[in-house]
């Protein structure tokens, strides 16, 4: 079975094509991601990597973990499963204050 890596403190400048070769030097990589701000595009400084097999990612989390990567020791362990959160409320209606239309 698959697991996820989750990569922490990258370099804004790394790309999915860098995750990939970074961590194929030690196993099979199905996939690599780095997360990026929806608004600006920019990196968000983390990402996450798919491998194949489970032992070849536990070697990669053990020989990968505080490695320095273009001057940052990168954190990386084994990624969680995403926690539901409740959905955002958009708009403007609840903030309180002015709301238009006339003060009784």
């Amino acid at each position: 079975m698959a697991k996820n890596i989750y990569v922490g403190n990258l370099v804004w400048e790394c790309t999915q094509d860098d995750l990939y070769s970074l961590f194929s030097q030690h196993g099979q990589v199905i996939s690599s991601e780095v997360i990026r701000d929806r608004q600006t595009g920019r990196s968000r400084g983390f990402g996450f990597v798919q491998m194949e097999n489970d032992d070849e990612a536990l070697r990669a989390i053990d020989a990968l973990n505080g490695y320095d990567y273009k001057g940052r020791p990168l954190t990386v362990n084994e990624a969680r499963p995403r926690e539901e959160r409740p959905p955002r409320s958009g708009g403007y209606g609840n903030r309180g204050g002015y709301r238009g239309g006339p003060r009784r």
